[in-house]
Order: C-alpha cells, then structure tokens, then sequence
C-alpha cells in the first residue's frame, strides 16, 4: 500500500466515504461493473497489441483474475438481495483517456498508465472503506488487496518497458487529473467517483 499512497496525489475524501456506507447497493454494483469493464480492457489491449509479448502474458493473467472478482461481487450481491444491473458510470475514466496522445507507442503507453492509476485507486478505496464494513465485505476487499496491486504493478512494469520516453512526466499529468476528479464533487456516486452532495440517488 505504501507505493500505491506514493504513486496517487491524494487520499478518497471523507465525503465520498460517507456516500459509499449510505449506498453499499450502489458501491457493490459499480464494483461488479469495474471488474467486468477490467476484464474487458486487458483483453481489448490484447487484440489490439498481439506483438507485445510480455503484455499479452500480463493481460491475459489479469482478465482472468478480474473476471474471477466480477463473479465473487456477483455472489455477494445475491446473497445480499441486490439485483446486478448496469448503470451509468461517472466520468473518471472519460477523464483521463480525453488526454490520451494518438499516436504510437505514446496511445498504449497512456493506455497503461492510466490502467495502472484505476487498479491504484482501486486498492486505495478497498483500504479506505475496510475499517468501515461489516466482517464479511471487509474480509472480501482487504483479500482483493494483493492482486489488485499486483495489477497496477504490471501496469506500471508494461508502460515503462514500451516507452521510448521517461513517463515522469505523463504519470504526473494524469494522476493530477485522476486526483482533481476525485478530490470534487461529482453527479453520479460511484466506486470511481468523486463525492456525491445532498441526494444520492444515483442509478
């Protein structure tokens, strides 16, 4: 956790915590959703950069892993009586990926960064909100913990490895983004979101 808390410029508000206690149907939705989506970006990455050996083999552990996480929400939410639907996402991913560049390798790079600052935030909030759950969503998240920042890692490890490029300097430009999105008030409570005020609902 300590090089996931360096990496990000910020912490989750305090705010965004309260939204996620008072809308656990929501925040365990979104979760689903964020571990199909996860899933569903390693292996567009893989169909579009066959050539990239190492991120095929990356890519292809980490889908797994993702798809294993979207089917371990999906029980908890049965077993909880909440119904699994799809509901609009915030802007956070929207975001960042405005700002990728076009051309190649500077678009995979970016692509990755920015996968690597998702899975970041990601182990960020689990880490948040733990102390706050009951037993049985805290036991869950705190044991996503290590393949979550195994994930950003081999982000990270693939963005460096393609650049042609030190990416200090992109790494900054978008994890700036990333913090002043969740560091602000936002439309829609989300996993990836900033804080909700006054009514939350949200679907």
């Amino acid at each position: 956790m300590q090089a996931i808390q360096n990496f990000l410029l910020s912490s989750t508000p305090i705010l965004w915590l309260n939204n996620a206690l008072k809308q656990q149907d929501i925040l365990l939705i979104d979760h689903a959703l964020c571990e199909k989506k996860a899933a569903s970006s390693a292996v567009s990455l893989m169909h579009r950069y066959p050539e990239r050996d190492a991120l095929l083999k990356k890519m292809s552990r980490l889908a797994r892993e993702e798809l294993k996480h979207f089917e371990m929400v999906l029980e908890i939410l049965r077993h909880r009586g909440i119904a699994y639907k799809n509901i609009i996402p915030s802007g956070y991913v929207q975001a960042m990926r405005s700002h990728i560049r076009a051309h190649q390798p500077a678009r995979l790079v970016d692509e990755l960064i920015i996968g690597a600052i998702i899975e970041a935030r990601s182990c960020e909030r689990f880490s948040a909100l733990i102390p706050h759950l009951d037993r049985e969503l805290a036991y869950f998240y705190s044991s996503l913990l290590a393949s979550e920042s195994r994930h950003f890692n081999d982000y990270l490890t693939l963005a460096r490895m393609y650049a042609n490029e030190d990416i200090h300097s992109r790494i900054q430009l978008f994890t700036e983004l990333e913090s002043s999105y969740i560091q602000g008030e936002d439309s829609v409570f989300r996993f990836h979101s900033g804080y909700v005020q006054g009514s939350m609902e949200s679907y």
